[in-house]
């Protein structure tokens, strides 16, 4: 019973770490005013009819806080590039000069800061509420495991630790969302 236990326990903080990585990629698309290469990660560009991440087809880099260059390993990319970013929607106009694209981050207002934290705190709620239901699993399953022959002291500790994953979870969401919001505020 012992290796269910921690089978289960296991299945809980892998399910808890997916859902920060999650809120982390999610987070990363809510712009802070300064350019950061990871807001183009989840570009797909058609690449002679066949849909390649941006990162594949171009360089990618962040020449100065405001601004990010691609630079095609193709001149003929650079259309279908622009068209893919158009196509993203983040909230940018990329240029080109026939060599390369630039994207300038345009610096936030402050009622958009605070609209981009709101968004950031709805992101770390559903990040929270990912990891409840994780927990809810799990303390599900000792309670199975209870009914199926598990001591009541081994279920209760099971479910005393998964509490404490949950809490420690809990707060790194939010160092992650104090750390963002910092970034989204800071001018």
């Amino acid at each position: 019973m012992t290796e269910d236990i921690n089978m289960v326990l296991d299945m809980t903080k892998e399910s808890m770490e997916k859902s920060i990585q999650h809120l982390e990629g999610a987070l990363v698309q809510i712009r802070a005013g300064r350019a950061d290469t990871r807001m183009l990660n989840g570009i797909m560009v058609d690449y002679y009819g066949s849909l390649t991440p941006l990162a594949q087809v171009a360089n990618v880099n962040t020449p100065d806080a405001r601004t990010i260059k691609i630079q095609p390993w193709e001149k003929s990319m650079i259309d279908p590039i622009e068209k893919a970013i158009l196509y993203a929607n983040l909230g940018v106009n990329p240029s080109n000069n026939g060599e390369s694209i630039i994207i300038n981050v345009p610096a936030l207002t402050e009622e958009r800061r605070r609209d981009l934290v709101k968004q950031a705190k709805a992101e770390c709620e559903n990040a929270k509420v990912s990891i409840r239901n994780a927990r809810k699993d799990a303390i599900d399953q000792f309670k199975q495991m209870l009914k199926d022959g598990l001591s009541e002291d081994m279920e209760k500790d099971a479910e005393i630790h998964v509490q404490t994953l949950t809490d420690s979870f809990s707060k790194k969401i939010e160092e992650v969302l104090k750390q963002k919001e910092s970034d989204i505020m800071t001018v």
